[in-house]
């Protein structure tokens, strides 16, 4: 019915349970309609729970633009197609010309079935290769971008859960902050967009509306009312702490505003703004970027620019289309039936109608976003079908069949309730201390076992215990040496000759994120000394957890050269190629010792290994004689003269004296009146040169008769000699070899 004087609905009486209407006039002193602080509904308990009932409201389109954003399903897209391409063409060659020959010989000899599938296969493989390739580079496309950024929970599945975690988290912050953005700079965006304030003619023909729908809907404030000149499309919105309506709302009739005006209030009081804002604040990366195409269809509307912006834009149009839009669209047309029986509850049933088969829809979207996300009203078909099940029939008719049960403020707003339940309450408390507890019992066990201080401990105390292979563990496995070096090593270290550092102390340790600087004082022989080593962070981690550090400082090494046989580093042989060798140590003293026998001793030399010293430098070993050598050589060297001195002939055979004479010699014989002094020359560990200095000869007197022309005559003659030979180790006993 209408009041033919205001042309103003007048509710039935089938809603006189309602809160009566207030005059259309503003409220008194005593109601709170337009009086609540920065215009945000009341009848919750607080502002939080205002925000959380709206962002947790729909939990399908938070997944939707959650997992459409933040696992790359537009970059999936592109790689998958790209993919997909790439391989059809191949299995387009392949399928073509490959596939007749891949046929089972016992199928291609089978009479009948061998020439029809042969005949099948010409013809067709080229196809099905292509199929089945755009179908593997579909999906290794798609799966490579999804999977890229977790490789590294192969290696540690903590990671994966971690990971997952924290983007849920940063996922949830930015939908957060960027609802706060909207919310707490709300007014500037509108008024950004072109809404601005009422006039007084305005103020005076709407608000008094706005309040009577208030009052109707039992709201206790209402949104600040702003408007837009727009004299052609009858418009409006409802925002967080605003509704927006356009100027032509002003040429419809009182019925119709406060149906439209009860709709947007539902919208306003229930928080759809809040809800719609978290959801593009959760996709907000993919919202900024899908800002570009919506911005340039919207402002340059035609085919070819709706072709263009489709071809670079088009992973991320449809991954709008089919992954963002589905799951929201249902709590969006939600909304819109909720805020249909709003106005079913105020008593504007028959406006809602009338506004929904002339215009369809009253809404546009808000934004970009909105106009290709959120713009998914119900039909206004089905929409005015549920209003006939709702509001009571017009002209005493009946309702349909299916009737609906009568609109309550209860069914639209329901109870706000506190911010959370005592039951919610004491499991976020079970999980915050949870999390608190594990996270301490874990820095805990990070800091004890796991931090570089330990690392290097356990380096140092390795090596106080002679265990090289303990010792390794804390070096990170690019510097560990291997096979044969690492049995070297391990021999070395545990030797009772190995000396390790003693008194250390980890003065400091400087970090700079996955790498760090332990410095350290110790004692190596007698000697103070202080070395830098330099650490990096484990990328595997221990139990999928704990990340450990390794030492990332190169073994010390020894450079033995070629020649030097016989060495030993703490009595341990070492072995010396004819190209030389290095020998990796650890941080230590070491003796360094070569082959000893009755010619020859060669004296040890202690090596120092100090961490980060690099090349220590080639050690070369000087054998000395023995103190026994020279007198042993005297010793040798006489028996060698007696034995020339007992044979009775003039030029003993291998000996370094002779009588000459150019008679025949019938009788003679030798004495050593004075023995040579000799010298020795190493030529090798074995071997020892032996000379006779020119001042140190020595004399033989010859003795004897000879037969000449005149007939026998008796001589004696003195010689002086010079002994040369080798003396060498035969046996195991010295022995002297005349000769050069």
């Amino acid at each position: 019915m209408r009041d033919p004087e205001t042309d103003r609905q007048v509710r039935p009486a089938t809603v006189e349970t309602l809160t009566d209407p207030e005059p259309a006039t503003e409220p008194g002193d005593g109601s709170r309609l337009g009086k609540s602080f920065a215009n945000r509904p009341l009848g919750y308990p607080n502002a939080l729970v205002w925000l959380r009932a709206g962002i947790l409201r729909d939990w399908r389109g938070v997944l939707g633009a959650f997992l459409a954003t933040w696992f790359y399903v537009p970059v999936a897209l592109l790689f998958a197609v790209l993919g997909g391409v790439a391989f059809a063409g191949s299995g387009l060659v392949t399928g073509g010309s490959d596939a007749p020959d891949a046929m089972p010989s016992v199928l291609r000899d089978t009479p009948l079935v061998g020439a029809l599938l042969e005949a099948f296969l010409n013809r067709s493989g080229g196809v099905l290769g292509g199929f089945a390739g755009f179908a593997i580079g579909f999906l290794a496309g798609f799966l490579v971008v999804l999977v890229w950024p977790w490789r590294d929970a192969l290696d540690e599945p903590a990671n994966l859960f971690t990971g997952l975690v924290g983007m849920v988290v940063a996922a949830a912050l930015v939908g957060v902050l960027y609802t706060l953005y909207r919310v707490l700079w709300e007014p500037w965006l509108l008024t950004v967009s072109g809404a601005r304030q009422l006039s007084r003619r305005e103020t005076e023909r709407l608000r008094p509306i706005l309040y009577d729908c208030a009052s109707a809907l039992g709201l206790p404030n209402v949104p600040r009312l702003l408007i837009e000149d727009d004299p052609v499309l009858t418009n409006a919105r409802a925002y967080a702490r605003h509704v927006v309506v356009t100027t032509s709302l002003l040429d419809e009739s009182d019925e119709d505003i406060a149906a439209l005006l009860s709709h947007e209030l539902v919208h306003w009081h229930t928080g759809d703004e809040v809800t719609g804002a978290f959801v593009r604040g959760v996709a907000l990366p993919l919202v900024l970027v899908h800002a570009v195409p919506a911005w340039l269809m919207r402002t340059f509307p035609h085919p070819a620019t709706n072709l263009v912006v489709f071809v670079f834009f088009w992973p991320v149009l449809l991954t709008m289309k089919y992954v963002v839009l589905p799951p929201h669209s249902r709590d969006v047309r939600a909304a819109e039936y909720r805020a249909d029986a709003g106005a079913v509850l105020a008593g504007h049933a028959r406006g809602m109608r009338d506004m929904l088969e002339q215009r369809k829809s009253f809404e546009s979207g808000r934004s970009g976003w909105d106009e290709a996300v959120c713009a998914t009203h119900p039909a206004s078909e089905l929409r005015l079908d549920r209003l006939e099940r709702l509001a009571p029939a017009a002209d005493g008719a009946e309702r349909p069949a299916g009737d609906a049960a009568p609109v309550t403020a209860e069914d639209l707003f329901g109870r706000p309730g506190a911010i959370a339940s005592p039951r919610a309450v004491l499991v976020a408390g079970l999980l915050a201390l949870a999390c608190g507890l594990g996270g301490t019992l874990l820095g805990a066990a990070q800091w004890a076992f796991f931090r570089p201080a330990t690392v290097v401990d356990g380096y140092f105390s390795g090596l106080a215990d002679h265990d090289a292979r303990a010792a390794l563990e804390s070096l990170a496995p690019g510097v560990r040496p291997s096979g044969g070096d690492l049995e070297l090593l391990a021999a070395l270290v545990e030797a009772k000759d190995y000396q390790p550092p003693k008194d250390v102390d980890v003065t400091s340790i400087e970090r700079d994120g996955d790498e760090a600087v332990a410095t350290v004082d110790f004692t190596l022989a007698g000697r103070k000394a202080t070395a830098k080593l330099h650490l990096e962070r484990e990328e595997s981690a221990t139990l999928g957890v704990f990340h450990g550090w390794g030492i990332s400082e190169s073994s010390p090494w020894l450079g033995l050269p070629a020649g030097q046989a016989g060495l030993t580093i703490n009595g341990v042989s070492v072995p010396v190629g004819p190209e030389g060798k290095s020998v990796p140590l650890l941080p230590g003293a070491y003796t360094v010792g070569g082959q000893s026998n009755l010619l020859a001793e060669t004296p040890p030399q202690v090596v120092l290994a100090v961490p980060g010293q690099g090349n220590i430098g080639d050690i070369r070993l000087t054998p000395t004689l023995t103190p026994t050598a020279r007198s042993t050589a005297d010793q040798e060297v006489r028996k060698y003269l007696d034995a020339c001195a007992a044979k009775q002939v003039a030029a003993p055979e291998n000996c370094p004296f002779r009588y000459y004479t150019g008679d025949t010699v019938k009788k003679i014989a030798w004495r050593i009146t004075e023995y040579p002094k000799v010298e020795l020359t190493l030529t090798g560990p074995t071997t020892a040169q032996v000379t006779t200095p020119y001042e140190a000869q020595g004399t033989a007197v010859a003795t004897g008769t000879t037969q000449g022309f005149y007939g026998t005559s008796p001589f004696t003659e003195d010689d002086t000699f010079d002994v040369t030979g080798v003396l060498s180790v035969v046996d195991g006993r010295l022995t002297f070899q005349p000769g050069e």
